[in-house]
Formats: C-alpha cells, sequence, structure tokens
C-alpha cells in the first residue's frame, strides 16, 4: 500500500520473544510517577531483575504507541526526549522564524511532558517521563526545563518531568561530578531523578559523536561509579548512573566491541565492599547503546542491577522497515 493509505505498525521480529518473570508493581500508581513512587519503581525492577524499556519520542502518535504497546505488554515504560526531539516538536521551521534552538527545545520537549501527563493515566501503567543525554553544550535545554518543573511544581507539588538525564562524560570526572551534585540539588527539593553518565559510550547521539573512540574507554571502572556514589548519596537515593561496559550508540557490527556486562557486578560489588553494606546492588544502574546485543548480554546486565534500557536505534529501525 502506498504511504498515504497505509496504517503503520510496529514491525514484529519472527522470533519469540523471551520470557520474563511477572512483576509485581504493588504500591506503584498508573499514570505519570515521579518522586517516591519512582524510586520505589526503581527498587522494585533491582530486587525482581527487571528493567525498564526507555524510548525516545517525538510526537504525541510515538508517544501513544509507546504507551499503547507498554499497557498491553502490563509493563511499565519510560517516554524520553531528546534535546533534537524536543526541537522537532517545537517546530522545525522556528529556526528560519530566527527562533533560538534552545528555546525551541525546551518548548518542545515540555509539550511532550504536558502531553503525556493529560492520557497516561488512560494507560493503566506506570509512565516515567524523561529527558535523554544532555552535553555541557546543551545545558541551557536542562536549564529550562528545570525552570518549567519549577513553575509546574509551584502549582501542582510534583515536577513536570519524571526524570532527566546529564551525559558530561566528555567532561574530565572531577567536572562531570561537580555539575552532577550542583544540578541534583536544585532537583532533589522538587522530587526530580537524575540519571548521569560517567564513562564513554561509543557511537553518536545529539551531537556527541565517539565513533572512534578508543575501545579501552568504553569501560568505566568500580572506582569511577564509587566516585559518584560519594558525591550524590549524601544529596538523595533518586539518582542513577549509566556506566560504560562497551556498549555503542546506533547499529553496530557483531565483535566491533566487546560488551562486557560482568563489569557492571564488579561496580556494585565494589561500591558494597567501600560501604561495608549488606545490599548487594547498592546502585541504580541504566544500559545506554543496547542495539545489537543478545538477549544474554541484556539479561546478564539487568542482573547486576541496570534498571532502565534505552531502546530507540531499534525500535526505529523497525519502525522504518514498516514503511
Amino acid at each position: 500500500p502506498s504511504r498515504t493509505s497505509c496504517t503503520c505498525y510496529w514491525k514484529l521480529t519472527p522470533t519469540p520473544p523471551p520470557k520474563f518473570s511477572k512483576m509485581d508493581l504493588t504500591n506503584i500508581p498508573s499514570g505519570v510517577i515521579t518522586g517516591d513512587a519512582l524510586v520505589a519503581l526503581f527498587k522494585a525492577a533491582k530486587e525482581q531483575g527487571f528493567a525498564i524499556p526507555a524510548v525516545n519520542c517525538s510526537s504525541s502518535s510515538t508517544c501513544n504507541a509507546v504507551m499503547e504497546a507498554a499497557a498491553k505488554a502490563k509493563s511499565p515504560v519510560i517516554i524520553q526526549v531528546s534535546q533534537g526531539g524536543g526541537q522537532f516538536v517545537g517546530g522545525k521551521g522556528l529556526d528560519d522564524l530566527g527562533v533560538d534552538k534552545m528555546a525551541a527545545s525546551v518548548a518542545g520537549s515540555v509539550a511532550i511532558a504536558y502531553h503525556v501527563r493529560s492520557v497516561a493515566k488512560f494507560y493503566g501503567i506506570p509512565v516515567v517521563v524523561h529527558s535523554d543525554h544532555c552535553a555541557k553544550k546543551l545545558l541551557p535545554w536542562f536549564d529550562g526545563m528545570l525552570a518549567a518543573n519549577k513553575d509546574f511544581f509551584e502549582k501542582t507539588g510534583e515536577p513536570l518531568f519524571s526524570s532527566h538525564m546529564l551525559d558530561l562524560s566528555e567532561e574530565p570526572d572531577e567536572e562531570n561530578i561537580e555539575l552532577c551534585v550542583k544540578y541534583f540539588k536544585q532537583m532533589v527539593p522538587m522530587k526530580l531523578f537524575l540519571e548521569m553518565e560517567i564513562g564513554i559510550t561509543g557511537g553518536e547521539e545529539d551531537g556527541v559523536n565517539n565513533e572512534d573512540v578508543d575501545p579501552e574507554k568504553l569501560y568505566t571502572t568500580p572506582e569511577q561509579v564509587y566516585a559518584v556514589y560519594q558525591a550524590l548519596a549524601p544529596i538523595g537515593e533518586a539518582f542513577s548512573i549509566a556506566a560504560a561496559f562497551g556498549n555503542v550508540h546506533g547499529v553496530y557490527k557483531p565483535g566491533n566491541v566487546k560488551l562486557s556486562p560482568e563489569k557492571l557486578g564488579k561496580h556494585q560489588a565494589y561500591t558494597k565492599a567501600q560501604l561495608g553494606c549488606t545490599t548487594d546492588k547498592p546502585i541504580f544502574l541504566v544500559m545506554h547503546g543496547g542495539s545489537g546485543s543478545t538477549d544474554n548480554e541484556i539479561q546478564e546486565a539487568v542482573s547486576n542491577g541496570v534498571v532502565k534500557m534505552n531502546i530507540d536505534t531499534g525500535e526505529c529501525v523497525k519502525r522504518g522497515e514498516t514503511w
């Protein structure tokens, strides 16, 4: 059928889906969740051994499709927007009108958040509204979203978004952590969750290009992860760490890098030892660059404390194949 007459659906793969244990989401509300409810969801994921899929959306239609699929699967889901996606929602024509790119990105990202908040409750599942990678050069976008959160919080007692990601992994570790601390202190009073990245995820995303990076730099060390924990934990528990373990953004050829999810277990063990605690997995971990990963690699990462997994590229490819 022609593009103008067909209805497009996500293409199903011919292989049977992996089997997952049933999730117990008792006491976690449906609709957009924030604050303590979001922390409780991530704790349930870590304890029960599942990760929540995070899908980048750049229109109300893609948001709805993701929530519909999650509702059918009876699964929580994360709707996330990138700086470029936010700019697209704001309207590419704004460039021609002389509107600042960051202002357009903020407006589009906020529009996505308001849309999801308006309809999420009807899908009967927990929904997280999240912003994706924010490099240092994109901090005006981050600042604009924080301002929108503050305005919403003052009116409702909760933030507009559920969480935000700072990706300052291109900067020296000391500066990365210092800026995360600065922003986390602003976020905690508004019940916002912070995701940060330390170590380098290969490939390219939102203008951050690590395609030619030294493969050895694709692996975060336990000491780096613990340094983040030491800095953020005294401020609050609502944070996660995207630690690199050989993952690469985009679709990559098998063998190009070695994915080492067992390193995530070492991060947990090191932090546990430093803290002297009884908890085997004290850290919320995040998996980026999962396209092309095997089921076994994903399951091992999840067993080591990954509670959120980005699946953007894989889903974009599937949607593109339907046209």
